[in-house]
């Protein structure tokens, strides 16, 4: 019983390993650390009273939430693709974004507008 959830937790983890932001990864470790360490109490509590099992679904339940987590916060898996509309500045020569979660303007290649 507990193979297939490591090798389910290891899976979640490797999948998003490689982000820029290293949201993902910070919000892996930090969901596996409070799993294990909820699953350790609860585990121990109830049942056989066996925390070791319990830390380890715990972690392997966190850590795959977390990393869920820091994934839609870098607007992946299945997070709404933010508005990228266009907007060309004849003055400038350029094109210009509008940016809806920070509220400013930004141009085509990421730097501020204003």
């Amino acid at each position: 019983m507990l193979r297939p959830l490591i090798a389910l937790a290891g899976a979640g983890l490797l999948a998003a390993a490689c982000t820029t932001t290293g949201r993902v990864e910070s919000n892996a470790a930090g969901g596996a650390a409070l799993g294990a360490l909820a699953g350790a109490v609860i585990g121990n509590n109830v049942g056989a009273g066996d925390a070791g099992t319990g830390a380890a679904i715990g972690a392997a339940v966190g850590g795959v939430a977390g990393a869920v987590k820091g994934c839609r916060e870098d607007g992946g898996c299945g997070a709404a693709a933010p508005n990228r509309r266009q907007y060309y500045d004849e003055a400038a020569g350029r094109y210009y974004y509008y940016d809806p979660a920070s509220g400013r303007y930004y141009w085509e290649n990421g730097a501020p507008r204003y």
